[in-house]
């Protein structure tokens, strides 16, 4: 696709615009978030995703993982979220953005005693709107745990264990 820029100069795209409306995004939900799917690797040339995941009270997002291949982003935009980060644990709160790069592990959940309203964006795109529907089942006790497990390769989610965020969980518990 070519577009005329504001000076006039032609440039190629490497997508259509990405338009998705509050009112006609799918969204996913569990118990402790709610999620909704704004844009996947198919609308943006596998240049990134996005989605927004509004957390509960003290709801726990992520286990401790990493990527291989993609580098995810955190913008807060209200409320407090609780961060692992190699094995640094903190608090971004309502403004605050993390870029999380691949190999790096990493954990979220809502802050002690708080909710939180998080944008998501990977880059490049990867597959992850099939990956939160997953999640949902598995927490609607429609899909068995192991799928999870089973699908890492296929969402690069790599899961490890990390003492420092049981900890960070266990003390605001």
């Amino acid at each position: 696709m070519t577009q005329e820029t504001p000076t006039g100069i032609s440039s190629a795209a490497p997508f259509r615009p990405v338009l998705t409306r509050h009112a006609d995004a799918e969204t996913c939900a569990d118990p402790s978030s709610v999620m909704t799917l704004l844009a996947d690797p198919a609308d943006t040339a596998d240049g990134f995703t996005s989605y927004r995941s509004t957390f509960a009270k003290g709801a726990v997002g992520a286990p401790a993982h990493f990527h291989t291949r993609a580098t995810e982003l955190f913008f807060v935009i209200s409320g407090s979220l609780q961060v692992l980060v190699d094995e640094e644990v903190t608090v971004l709160e309502a403004g605050d953005f993390l870029a999380v790069p691949p190999h790096t592990p990493h954990a979220f959940a809502a802050a002690p005693g708080c909710e939180a309203d998080v944008l998501f964006v990977f880059t490049p795109g990867m597959g992850r709107f099939d990956y939160l529907r997953l999640l949902g089942r598995v927490m609607r006790g429609e899909a068995d745990p192991k799928e999870i497990a089973e699908s890492a390769e296929r969402f690069d989610n790599h899961y490890v264990d990390s003492p420092v965020w049981r900890a960070a969980l266990e003390a605001s518990a």
